[in-house]
């Protein structure tokens, strides 16, 4: 099949990749200059702007089990994809901590009570004594009480990003940069001012599809902090009275921190109540970060729907993938997975190694 995609953002992305790794010829279109990182000042896809933690069961807080399982299979879904991608991405899956802090123990123990009502079986936080925190993360120091989530992990987000276009155009698909998608419907694209025709089209766009769809924009914020010395080794959420503060390493001596969640619409760069909270936030878990060196910050947008879930809408001749809020990572190979399987002749003949 020929198969149209609007959008290059990580569904975008992931659609040209696992179409064209099938066989599919696969053309996408996108405002973008190119497949490489954004650059300072442009409007970006939501899914370079993040920390990569990939944790199903934590996310509960703020989704429901359909989420919490669509983050699980998808954390299969990654470990089998990231396999035969080209080039480096870093992927670990040796489980995520939460850590809070004596004064806001009280508001912990709510959440962990809200999380072992939603978890699916088998999915429930494990009390961690300190001793073994400090021989399992010996640059945590601070926090009164942890939890070890076993099954949860994190992915580099800009790696896998550069990854799946490399390797989507190893199989021959056809990216259209610079062209903004003016319209989407059954079968066709509207872009560049031509209207171009398709066995199926996948809308993708974000923010982009509006006004076809209700998706607003909720602003997040987050640092990349140069910590050479600081070891750790899962992705760590702090439980902030304010935020739920996410610290997580790269390789090359980085430390992710993030993010903020507001109710905004702003693009302009990262504000300094949120330098102040999620930086000092940060360092009263890990203290050798007050000698660390910021050497990048973003904000961006993340596309959410009224109800903050995701949406799959299938009819004949066009899918649309929406709403994926601060759960992009987490479930985008399994939204992807779900949406190809409503379209009848799109996975028939799937490799048996992306089915993990």
């Amino acid at each position: 099949m020929h198969v149209g995609i609007a959008g290059a953002g990580l569904l975008g992305r992931l659609l040209a990749w696992r179409l064209s790794t099938r066989g599919h010829r696969v053309t996408v279109f996108d405002p973008a200059p190119d497949a490489g990182p954004p650059q300072p000042g442009s409007v970006y896809a939501a899914g370079w702007t993040a920390a990569g933690m990939l944790s199903p069961l934590a996310e509960l807080e703020c989704a429901d089990a359909h989420v919490a399982r669509l983050g699980l299979r998808s954390l299969d879904l990654w470990q089998a994809i990231v396999a035969q991608l080209p080039g480096e991405v870093y992927f670990h899956r040796q489980g995520s901590l939460l850590l809070a802090h004596r004064p806001d123990v009280g508001a912990a123990q709510r959440l962990l009570d809200l999380l072992h009502s939603k978890a699916p079986g088998g999915m429930q936080p494990r009390p961690l004594p300190l001793a073994k925190l400090r021989a399992m993360e010996p640059s945590i120091h601070g926090p009164a009480q942890a939890w070890l989530l076993e099954q949860e992990g994190q992915i580099h987000t800009v790696q896998a990003m550069l990854a799946l276009a490399a390797g989507a155009s190893a199989q021959g698909v056809q990216w259209h940069w610079g062209q903004a998608v003016t319209q989407v419907a059954p079968g066709r694209i509207e872009a560049g001012g031509r209207t171009h025709g398709f066995d199926w089209v996948f809308d993708a766009r974000g923010l982009g599809a509006r006004p076809d769809l209700p998706v607003r924009g909720v602003r997040g914020e987050i640092f990349w902090l140069h910590a050479p010395g600081v070891q750790l080794l899962r992705p760590t959420r702090l439980l902030h009275p304010r935020w739920r503060v996410y610290i997580v390493a790269r390789p090359g001596d980085l430390i992710v921190v993030g993010a903020s969640e507001i109710e905004s619409e702003d693009r302009s760069p990262v504000s300094v109540r949120t330098t102040l909270g999620l930086l000092s936030a940060a360092h009263s878990v890990i203290p050798e970060l007050a000698e660390a060196r910021i050497v990048h910050s973003e904000s961006n947008l993340r596309p959410a729907l009224p109800d903050n879930l995701p949406m799959i809408d299938t009819r004949t001749g066009l899918t649309r993938l929406n709403g994926l809020f601060r759960h992009g990572w987490l479930i985008a190979p399994a939204i992807v997975e779900d949406a190809l399987s409503q379209v009848p002749g799109l996975e028939a003949g799937s490799p048996e190694q992306v089915t993990a």
